[in-house]
């Protein structure tokens, strides 16, 4: 078996069956030739097309509803400028209200503040207790709700046990190296892996802290309600199950899913989430409170009516989708095996044209991409992480100008 950011045999994961997609998908499947899902979680070896059956350009609201104004069918992406380079395992990244963007390294377990005119890097310091291994490490950042008050910086990692979430106050007027005060955790009891560890945090438009997980491996943890595995979680600052869940007494926000690693919410406040398939299907989705997302008995658009279906899918080869971000009234999906930026033009909560790509190797592998305000993104690569081929200044913070 095959692990989606990696390029060789991972030991100790489970190969499951599951349902079949749809008999349209699975014929075309047939007539393709099979091919190697390296950099995937596959076992199967099998390559399938891409190109489902999507929302049409300018097709009418569904009854009842208000049609809303759609982005335009292409887009396009220029890259303004290299912010900064020589990041090393670069993961999270967060914009501080005052300038400067905070960098987690997946495996020093360190947190950089990189100064977006200058590109000067300054180490704020060390989280204590990361255990890099495999997929897991320092991965997701996210400031406070409240920063300006209290400088909290909350951060999602592997530890020798599981993964947990910890905030720790971030004091500018220390020494570098020695700005991050001792951590207090938040949440912790989230399944680890040497695959599949999720690890994106992100607070929304109500102030909640939303966390996508994986099932570290082990597929029977998404359909498990009562795990936090393989899940999307929407907690309190102080990590309790945020009010309004749709489980009673439960983190727990929505289930079935393989692993998480992108969250984005758009102008009407909808949250999207981006998903790592098996063999087939990427997703993105559109994430209702309390639905079951199907992994891991469906994988990409299922005909069965207990599963939420993707806003759209994509070939393992294509995606290995990480963050995303919403602008310019389209999601903006960072690829890693696919090494390439997709946009997405939305109409609600459906796709409203067809993705189109940008950046196609161009900068190698893509993990991270943030709102930067109006039309710019910041799009972060993914080179020396131990899957990619690194080149001369690897890895990179760009700034992107986008339509």
């Amino acid at each position: 078996m095959y692990d989606r950011e990696r390029t060789r045999p991972v030991e100790g994961t489970m190969i499951v069956q599951r349902r079949a997609v749809p008999a349209v998908l699975a014929a075309a499947a047939l007539l393709l030739t099979a091919g190697c899902s390296s950099d995937s979680g596959g076992s199967s070896g099998k390559q399938t097309s891409a190109s489902p059956s999507r929302t049409a350009p300018g097709s009418s609201a569904p009854p009842g509803q208000a049609a809303e104004e759609t982005p335009a069918a292409k887009g396009s992406v220029k890259v303004v400028r290299t912010v900064a380079e020589g990041l090393d395992s670069p993961w999270g990244l967060a914009p501080l209200p005052g300038g400067g963007l905070l960098v987690s390294s997946r495996d020093d377990g360190t947190i950089v503040r990189v100064d977006e005119k200058t590109g000067k890097k300054t180490e704020l310091g060390e989280v204590p207790g990361v255990s890099a291994a495999g997929e897991g490490g320092l991965l997701g950042i996210a400031l406070s709700p409240d920063y300006a008050s209290d400088h909290m910086v909350y951060a999602y990692f592997t530890s020798a046990s599981d993964n947990r979430i910890v905030r720790m106050i971030y004091d500018e007027q220390k020494p570098a190296g020695e700005q991050l005060g001792a951590p207090d955790t938040v949440y912790k009891g989230i399944p680890k892996g040497f695959i599949h560890n999720g690890g994106r945090i992100r607070f929304g438009p109500d102030k909640m802290l939303y966390v996508g997980t994986g099932e570290s491996g082990d597929t029977g943890l998404s359909q498990d309600k009562d795990s936090v595995g393989g899940k999307i979680l929407r907690l309190t600052p102080e990590g309790e199950p945020a009010p309004g869940n749709p489980f009673p007494d439960s983190p727990v926000y929505s289930y079935g899913h393989r692993n998480v690693q992108g969250l984005a919410w758009d102008g009407k406040q909808r949250l999207f989430a981006s998903e790592f398939g098996q063999d087939t299907w990427d997703e993105l989705n559109a994430i209702k409170p309390g639905d079951n997302y199907g992994w891991p008995e469906a994988e990409g658009r299922s005909g069965d009516k207990q599963f939420h279906n993707p806003i759209d899918q994509w070939t393992t080869a294509e995606a290995s989708p990480s963050g995303i971000a919403y602008a310019e009234g389209s999601i903006w999906m960072a690829g890693l095996r696919g090494k390439r930026l997709w946009r997405i033009p939305l109409n609600g909560t459906e796709a409203s044209a067809e993705p189109q790509a940008f950046l196609e190797g161009e900068y190698g592998r893509l993990r991270t991409v943030v709102p930067a305000g109006g039309d710019r993104l910041w799009l972060v690569t993914s080179n020396t992480d131990g899957r990619g081929s690194p080149k001369d200044g690897d890895d990179r913070i760009l700034e992107l100008r986008v339509t």
